[in-house]
């Protein structure tokens, strides 16, 4: 495979699959076989879903032997009139053997060939339009081909899930820093309740942030903490069946319940040592069209950075 001096905060969309983990974890221990049939079930016949783009077979036998794992995460904002792109990418590479872990953020607008079976394949374009035009396989094969690295496994979660896990938890509480209304909702500054549809307009906002992308972000990590709270709260537990119908309806992987099992049992040390690193490039036009333009020396960066943890 082949391979704005903007700086972009390290965004916090890794969080979500972990919650899959940690409610699983959650859910055996409060309602043992009653919950992990359930949580079984979800996650095999809901949001089980392979992909062509990965040997499944060969990613097996790495969690069986414990070797380290390039896990794709994609945020997407999934409408009912298109398709979607993705919001958020990032690459979590885990390393059991020195219990280690990192992830490596993509920003969405990267300028960077497209890979994989659509018709836009071989074009230059931004990397988050690969979900657009060829769904999870085309994302993996185009971050493959950028990084020149081999992903195991890959999680998807539609930005709508946000909102239904917001409700499943029975509402959220933030502490907003900066106050804004839009056509639907007024958010002041401070302590905030939300429901799951006003903190999807939260999070989807954009132009009346003077932070742009990085206040976007902020508020994806406040939506998200506020989920983690809530749902750590005593009685929370009983809405388990609620997640676990959130998560179902909102999140896709080429993991089945058994690697999850696997990864929670084996990998999770590796979660103990994380660090983050964001791909910084510089901003510019291209007929009219902003892209983020990725140097080679960074891509070469982060290339060296996935493959230590391989050796």
């Amino acid at each position: 495979m082949n391979r704005s001096n903007q700086h972009i905060k390290k965004k916090k969309w890794w969080k979500i699959p972990l919650i899959i983990i940690a409610l699983l974890a959650l859910g055996t221990g409060a309602y043992a076989y009653t919950v992990y049939s359930g949580a079984k079930n979800t996650v095999d016949k809901e949001m089980h879903e392979e992909v062509a783009s990965i040997d499944h077979e060969v990613t097996k036998k790495k969690v069986k032997e414990q070797e380290p794992l390039n896990i794709l995460l994609m945020g997407v904002d999934e409408r009912t009139y298109d398709s979607g792109r993705s919001d958020a990418l990032m690459v979590m590479t885990l390393d059991p053997g020195d219990n280690r872990s990192q992830i490596v953020s993509i920003p969405r607008d990267t300028r960077t060939k497209l890979v994989g079976d659509a018709p836009e394949s071989g074009i230059m374009d931004k990397i988050n339009h690969s979900y657009a035009f060829g769904g999870a396989d085309m994302t993996i094969n185009t971050v493959e081909n950028f990084l020149d690295i081999e992903l195991d496994y890959y999680v998807k979660v539609n930005m709508q899930g946000l909102a239904d896990l917001v409700d499943a938890v029975g509402g959220i509480s933030i502490n907003n820093p900066i106050s804004w209304r839009d056509g639907s909702y007024t958010f002041p500054k401070g302590s905030l309740q939300m429901d799951g549809e006003k903190a999807l307009g939260y999070v989807r906002m954009r132009y009346q942030d003077p932070r742009g992308d990085l206040g976007r972000n902020e508020r994806q990590r406040l939506v998200i903490q506020g989920v983690i709270d809530s749902g750590a709260q005593v009685g929370a537990v009983n809405k388990i069946g609620d997640v676990m119908d959130a998560l179902g309806n909102n999140v896709s992987t080429n993991m089945d319940f058994m690697v999850m099992k696997d990864l929670l049992m084996n990998y999770r040390d590796a979660r103990k040592n994380m660090t983050t690193y964001q791909m910084t490039g510089r901003g510019t036009k291209i007929d009219g069209i902003y892209y983020l333009q990725v140097p080679e020396q960074e891509v070469q960066k982060v290339q060296s950075k996935i493959k230590e943890y391989q050796s």
